[in-house]
């Protein structure tokens, strides 16, 4: 029978013995290490936003931002249609007291018997219309729900002329044939306070108005008096107050709070 070497070398090496976590011990190690994959977590988006933050800058927005903005600009461009109208409703649901929001462009007095809309044209002199020229067109009235980019909306009601017509009545908009048109239109306040850039099928909507009236009366000054910008399939930040002046162009005209920060488009 072979001799058992039972000495301590040749005998198999024991592991210490683990003692037993608590259970709170168990707690707080899987509290450390949930904290530990949190920061971890936490470390890649802050370094993403951080480079971005760095960026150059379009219009007070980091490049990355206002590419995303022109991207969904490009998306809603591809879906409207003139066929497609903002919902409008019976007068007697319009609101008595409009709210008021805003005052850019509207903080100096202007003589309103003296005020003409002036119309920009290229390689001819500008058209100076009056109020009582857009009174001889045909009268247009909407009811709809206005809507702010700051999260509210009212119903209201307008009156005016339809600036589709307007713009085929003085022969606006397009450069040389019959559907040649620039891709923009301008406008802003008769001391440049405020302005804004619309892409011309949107200021062509049949909806879009040069209003004059505001629940069937003519529009006070916090309302934009004489003349102001409707425009339904846009937010309220392009619905200009006090027009001064008006004008088509190749290239996107400037915008207030596109400026500013915000997407240029806002359609809704």
């Amino acid at each position: 029978m072979a001799e058992i070497d039972d000495t301590a070398e040749n005998l198999p090496e024991k592991k210490p013995h683990r003692e037993e976590l608590t259970t709170e011990q168990q707690i707080r190690r899987r509290t450390l290490k949930a904290f530990a994959w949190f920061a971890a977590a936490g470390i890649i988006p802050y370094s993403i936003w951080k480079w971005i933050m760095i960026q150059p800058k379009q219009n007070r927005l980091p490049k990355v931002f206002r590419e995303v903005l022109n991207a969904n600009e490009k998306v809603a461009d591809s879906y409207f249609s003139n066929a497609n109208l903002a919902p409008t409703f019976p007068k007697e649901r319009a609101a008595k007291n409009v709210r008021v929001n805003g005052k850019d462009g509207l903080r100096s007095a202007i003589d309103k018997d003296a005020w003409r809309l002036t119309v920009e044209r290229p390689a001819q002199k500008p058209l100076l219309i009056s109020l009582d020229d857009l009174k001889t067109m045909p009268k247009q009235e909407i009811i709809y729900q206005f809507k702010c980019i700051e999260g509210w909306s009212q119903i209201q009601h307008w009156g005016g002329v339809n600036f589709a017509e307007f713009v085929k009545k003085y022969q606006l908009g397009k450069k040389t044939g019959s559907d040649d048109w620039y891709p923009y239109v301008g406008m802003k306040t008769p001391d440049g306070g405020y302005y804004v850039g619309i892409d011309t099928p949107s200021a062509l909507h049949p909806q879009t108005l040069l209003a004059y009236e505001m629940n069937d009366q003519p529009l006070t000054d916090p309302h934009g008096a004489p003349l102001r910008l409707i425009i339904p399939v846009k937010y309220g930040v392009k619905n200009l107050k006090r027009i001064g002046s008006i004008w088509f162009s190749d290239e996107r005209p400037r915008d207030f709070w596109a400026e500013r920060g915000y997407d240029y488009h806002v359609g809704l």
